[in-house]
């Protein structure tokens, strides 16, 4: 029998949320990305000693500093020729410390109705509260009609939807960046996605260099579109990016680290070295991920 996530996040007892978190590893030892591109990215990011993280681990991590974590993989298993790490399994591990952590879903657009009908099963059996989707790695533009049917669904499920954009550290480096192409990566075409399905909540995930302008206005101009700072150290963050999350978007932006190629820890030190006042601080490291996630009045 399927059990399905409720989260137990008290919002008041947590210093942040992470909205961007990966499971790299399952407990039987198989990995998200093959050898070579984990390898390349941990070059990129010069990641730690924990390059592959476990549901279980991600908890304990997270616990020990006081935080919750959005946590999820990403189905690229047709784009990368590489199995991918089960979305079922990740969202039943999370029940297990639903204290602490929130399962996002991934599934592989390229399969059509299949990943429409898996979409549906992860919400409605194993409680998903969002979907993450890497166009570069996934090999789709997300603004060709043909994946529209999968965004009505998660409008109508009322999930979030949540895109890599700008550049990626995975393949980084190789012949080809190993034949993934960044220019699905392009904010831009999330406006169409966003124009189209005015329900439907969508995250752009980094602050989308090279086209970090273009992401601040679809933000801007888009109500339901927001931006997680994940990806990048704040200190290196465009100017531009920092002045809007200080002011004009102050409640459309979001702290996410990356983990594990970019540590919280880490995240949080060069943060605050920024100038944020008081009053916008903790918006951008918690409330509007707590009030976009629902977190506030959920039974614990």
């Amino acid at each position: 029998m399927t059990t399905r996530f409720a989260p137990r996040i008290d919002p008041d007892a947590i210093v942040a949320l992470d909205m961007h978190t990966h499971v790299e590893a399952d407990c039987h030892g198989h990995f998200a990305l093959d050898a070579e591109l984990l390898d390349a990215s941990a070059k990129y990011f010069k990641a730690g000693v924990d390059r592959t993280p476990t549901v279980e681990r991600l908890a304990a991590y997270y616990r020990e500093r006081n935080m919750a974590a959005v946590v999820f993989t990403v189905d690229a298993s047709t784009g990368l020729g590489h199995p991918g790490l089960s979305s079922e399994d990740i969202a039943a591990q999370a029940c297990e410390h639903a204290d602490v952590l929130i399962p996002f879903g991934s599934v592989d657009p390229l399969r059509g109705a299949s990943a429409v009908r898996q979409a549906r099963r992860l919400v409605e059996q194993y409680g998903v509260l969002g979907f993450k989707f890497h166009p570069s790695l996934q090999r789709f533009a997300p603004n060709d009609p043909v994946y529209y049917p999968l965004w009505a669904t998660l409008e109508e499920l009322g999930v979030i939807a949540l895109f890599h954009t700008g550049q990626t550290g995975i393949g980084a480096g190789l012949p080809g960046g190993r034949g993934i192409k960044l220019r699905y990566s392009d904010p831009l075409l999330l406006d169409d996605v966003a124009a189209d399905f005015p329900g439907l909540t969508i995250v752009m995930a980094h602050p989308s260099v090279p086209w970090v302008d273009t992401s601040i206005s679809i933000a801007t101009h888009k109500a339901n579109v927001y931006i997680d700072l994940s990806g990048w150290s704040p200190k290196y963050f465009p100017p531009q990016l920092v002045r809007q999350a200080n002011s004009l978007l102050r409640h459309k932006v979001l702290f996410g680290s990356d983990y594990p190629v970019l540590t919280p820890d880490r995240w949080l030190s060069d943060f605050g070295q920024l100038e944020f006042s008081d009053e916008n601080r903790p918006l951008l490291l918690k409330e509007n991920a707590v009030r976009l996630l629902g977190l506030r009045g959920v039974a614990r």
